[in-house]
């Protein structure tokens, strides 16, 4: 099963070469009003990706943060399945930062 996460990438993917398609057929045919339209929709597509990449980045610090606290908490208190929920959230949010 593909996440959400992957098929915004996909569909931020998808406009992009759409509009850039559309941008090289209006350059190609003398379509001004074509070329500006792609151009405009491949920007749009590529600022959302990164819109996305600043949410998923800053969700992955949280939970590295939120791991990193429990590890802490799950050690100090003795209580390992903490201790465990902490490296899991931890690595999760390193995942989610680096992917």
């Amino acid at each position: 099963m593909i996440g959400r996460s992957r098929i915004k990438v996909l569909q931020n993917s998808a406009t992009a070469a759409l509009g850039g398609t559309k941008e090289k057929i209006g350059h190609a045919t003398g379509n001004e009003q074509l070329a500006a339209s792609g151009t405009q929709q491949k920007a749009q597509a590529h600022a959302q990706q990164q819109a996305h990449d600043a949410q998923r980045h800053t969700e992955g610090a949280g939970n590295k943060i939120k791991g990193q606290a429990q590890k802490v908490t799950g050690s100090v208190t003795n209580d390992p399945s903490m201790e465990a929920r902490g490296h899991a959230n931890a690595a999760k949010g390193d995942l989610q930062r680096n992917i």
